[in-house]
């Protein structure tokens, strides 16, 4: 049986949403929020924190289009995660993964990589890495 770890609770709380969601929403559409979570998937496929994520390609898949759904509603197009996934609690759904500071710094990477491959809007992005930044800091659960 393996110990239980102690949890790390990152300062500050939650993230709040520092950009114009619903203008964001209407600028990239529903479309290119899937492909930007496809493409981060794509990209965490060939990480360092692969691990985390699933492997196989409709898995992967299927994990980015949940992703999407929250990105989608958060963005604020249509409760799409709520609907399909229930309440968003996203700290709580990955609890079980052992997320530190070097594994959120890979996932912003893999996520700033999918941004650049896309016609994200300039005058948007700051507003936007910085919610991720925030986002990824409070999913770190492990010192």
């Amino acid at each position: 049986m393996t110990a239980p770890r102690d949890i790390f609770v990152p300062p500050g709380g939650p993230p709040r949403n520092a950009f114009d969601q619903r203008e964001l929403f209407v600028l990239l559409g529903e479309d290119t929020i899937r492909r930007m979570l496809s493409l981060f998937y794509e990209n965490l496929s060939d990480s360092g924190i692969a691990h985390l994520f699933p492997v196989e390609p409709e898995a992967r898949e299927a994990a980015a289009q949940r992703s999407a759904d929250f990105f989608i509603q958060l963005m604020g197009g249509p409760p799409f995660y709520s609907e399909r996934h229930g309440p968003p609690r996203m700290r709580m759904r990955h609890l079980p993964f052992e997320i530190t500071t070097g594994a959120r710094d890979l996932w912003l990477e893999c996520f700033r990589d999918a941004l650049d491959a896309l016609p994200f809007p300039i005058e948007k992005r700051a507003a936007f890495e910085n919610f991720l930044e925030e986002f990824s800091a409070w999913m770190v659960n492990t010192a």
